[in-house]
């Protein structure tokens, strides 16, 4: 078989059904043939990705009016300190790591596959980047140094997944217990590093040693967002064009539709797991390096930014879709950039935000829900609550 074709059978969704043999479709064939979105198929996604978020905010201004805060002061702080003055560069920064590690979630989620161990691969490629950086700054040409720490960081963000996905690929162990086990371990470790190895001996509290800012990533020239940012745009697009455009990604959309049918096609099913946990845990640890090369420098003891269960939401919201998540990641930046100071002039713990981020998974949740029944010919209704509102009803009109 060529490796830009994919076996399929007869009458199966991806084949030909127009006279060309299934075995000899290309990705080409196949995105020609894709059934195209009606207007009502695009008001329905609309209403499911924007709904959530909208009903949210709404959501968060009555908490705020019933804890006595003002909920329009609050929100216009946000957009005031998340995209007025410099709050847009902020923002910008912190979408450069979030938009990797949201396409290394959606990679292993697009298979059908859990990695929640997005911390231990993001702290541990942050420790190590940082802990080398000092020793390597004194051999090598800056330049050459970053490039160097950034393969530290894919390589150490992608073997933390390795024990995960050999316990899933060879005997089908539940990849959330392991990958959450692989997590508290990676954390545990990188505090270690940061108290021994890589302790910054000039200081008390327990941190490695601060990156000289000449050492480090550059800004886009008239701003102060570091190139990262580029670096994590062109990464991502070139993902979104691996998973769209080419037999890896036809392969992969056969394997999350179905892994039993994948293996019937000839695809390598622990071949497959391998190659998505890899890219997303190196996807992790690009957004590690990207970070601590192009934003904070050096790392603390017992700090955990915690992105990967922030983005969650938003990659879900996108439709799994890499280009997708772009915006949606770009609005949490603006509302986690500006969130942080609106809520201390509002008087409220930053943990405010993370209620708003909750909320949109609930939302998101209960409109999937709906929308779901309701592509099945169901009513919006559970059986039991139908019942219930019918004979209310019922009783309105007798009465």
């Amino acid at each position: 078989m060529s490796a830009d074709k994919v076996a399929v059978e007869p009458g199966s969704p991806v084949s030909g059904g127009d006279g060309i043999p299934a075995e000899s479709l290309t990705p080409a064939d196949t995105a020609g043939r894709r059934p195209q979105r009606s207007g009502k198929d695009v008001t329905s996604l609309l209403i499911r990705t924007i709904t959530p978020v909208l009903l949210a905010v709404i959501a968060g201004a009555l908490i705020l009016l019933a804890m006595g805060k003002d909920p329009l002061f609050f929100y216009g702080n946000i957009i005031n300190y998340g995209v007025m003055g410099r709050g847009w560069q902020q923002s910008l920064v912190m979408m450069a790591p979030l938009v990797l590690i949201g396409a290394g979630l959606i990679v292993v989620f697009r298979g059908k596959l859990w990695n929640l161990g997005y911390d231990a691969q993001y702290l541990l490629a942050a420790v190590l980047v940082i802990g080398f950086a000092p020793t390597l700054n004194t051999i090598l040409p800056w330049w050459l140094t970053l490039i160097v720490l950034t393969v530290v960081g894919v390589v150490v963000g992608a073997a933390w997944t390795i024990v995960p996905a050999i316990l899933k690929a060879r005997y089908e162990t539940n990849e959330i217990i392991t990958t959450l086990m692989m997590s508290f371990i990676g954390v545990g470790i990188a505090n270690l590093l940061v108290r021994g190895p890589f302790q910054d001996p000039d200081v008390v509290v327990p941190q490695t040693q601060s990156i000289p800012l000449v050492s480090m990533l550059p800004y886009i020239p008239g701003t102060r967002v570091h190139v990262g940012l580029i670096i994590a745009l062109v990464v991502v697009l070139a993902l979104h064009w691996v998973l769209t455009r080419t037999s890896f990604g036809l392969r992969l959309d056969i394997f999350g539709a179905n892994p039993k049918t994948a293996m019937h096609v000839g695809i390598n099913k622990s071949q497959m797991i391998l190659i998505l946990f890899i890219i997303s845990g190196g996807l992790m640890g690009l957004a590690a390096a990207m970070d601590m090369l192009g934003l904070w420098g050096y790392v603390r003891s017992n700090w955990n930014p915690a992105y990967g269960a922030a983005v969650i939401p938003f990659v879900f919201l996108a439709r799994l879709n890499v280009l997708g998540s772009i915006p949606f990641i770009a609005f949490y930046a603006i509302v986690a950039n500006g969130g942080q100071i609106a809520a201390q002039d509002s008087e409220l713990s930053t943990d405010f935000i993370l209620v708003l981020v909750a909320l949109i998974l609930i939302f998101m949740s209960i409109i999937e829900y709906i929308g779901t029944r309701r592509d099945l010919g169901q009513s919006y209704l559970p059986a039991g609550l139908k019942t219930s509102a019918a004979q209310l009803l019922g009783r309105k009109k007798s009465s």
